[in-house]
């Protein structure tokens, strides 16, 4: 009885994520369908994570299956929900952008390594679900077409560009040569679209004593006209890790959407991997 209800899960897990199967590679489609186990309870997909080495760098969560299997004993039964919107795969990662509800409405991104065949390490940020924002756009909705796969290198140069020239060095005069204008949508729950509303954001923020620097740039993955970098910094005064996702057309970023999380002090880990630490 067991084994048919698991089975019942594998098959809901699997029609459920059949709107992304065509397009998806191997890889991808085993993200997607390990993503969806925490909803479904389904224990095949587990089967590609690595039993003997499987590094987390999510500060809450031990090492190994052992780490894994402690979140989902906490997850309440029947009341979680996961529906990946985009993902894709970078060399040896894989991406996931995620609609989550467990303990609450959350967007996430998810970052899964593999090793021979064999997912073997692991990175995210979470956010509480918020908006829509004043552009009437939510933290997920938007495009998920994969397109310009002989781009992926170029647009991975130019957002790299614009992180490290604005949002790193503050470098505002040569936003006209990622952004064009005001031809630029926003996911952000506080923010407009347009570089006017990033302007009037920044100027909202500066008025309320809440200040947002990025320090440091520590990954970017892509796959053609979409990509995401990874960052620490600072929001409000909190140690904070940033997760963006651009979306290029025609040499230019035309969309943004974004994942923020505090960086638990040191003496909260559960793991000794650090937030960032890729290869």
């Amino acid at each position: 009885m067991k084994s048919a209800l698991m089975s019942a899960a594998a098959t809901a897990a699997l029609m459920s994520t059949a709107a992304l199967a065509g397009d998806l590679t191997p890889r991808e489609q085993q993200v997607v369908d390990l993503l969806k186990s925490l909803e479904t309870g389904a224990t095949e997909p587990v089967a590609i994570v690595n039993p003997d080495k499987y590094n987390q760098h999510n500060l809450m969560v031990a090492d190994g299956l052992e780490g894994l299997g402690a979140v989902l004993a906490q997850l309440p039964p029947g009341q979680t929900r996961v529906d990946t919107i985009r993902v894709f795969e970078d060399g040896d990662y894989v991406v996931a952008h995620t609609d989550y509800n467990f303990f609450g409405p959350k967007i996430g991104f998810d970052i899964f390594r593999f090793e021979d065949g064999k997912i073997v390490e692991h990175w995210d940020n979470l956010q509480e679900t918020a908006g829509p924002n004043p552009s009437g756009h939510s933290m997920i909705d938007g495009p998920t077409e994969i397109t310009d796969l002989d781009k992926t290198a170029e647009n991975k140069a130019l957002v790299k560009g614009f992180v490290t020239d604005i949002l790193v060095g503050g470098k505002f005069d040569l936003l006209p040569t990622y952004i064009d204008g005001d031809a630029y949508t926003q996911h952000n729950p506080q923010i407009a679209d347009g570089l006017s509303g990033l302007s009037a954001a920044l100027e909202a923020m500066a008025k309320a004593g809440v200040t947002m620097e990025y320090k440091t740039l520590h990954g970017v993955f892509g796959k053609g006209n979409f990509v995401l970098t990874v960052s620490e910094g600072s929001f409000a005064g909190k140690h904070t890790s940033f997760y963006d996702l651009f979306r290029v057309e025609s040499g230019r970023i035309v969309e943004h959407w974004d994942v923020i999380e505090e960086i638990l002090p040191a003496d909260k880990h559960a793991n000794q991997n650090g937030k960032f630490g890729f290869r």
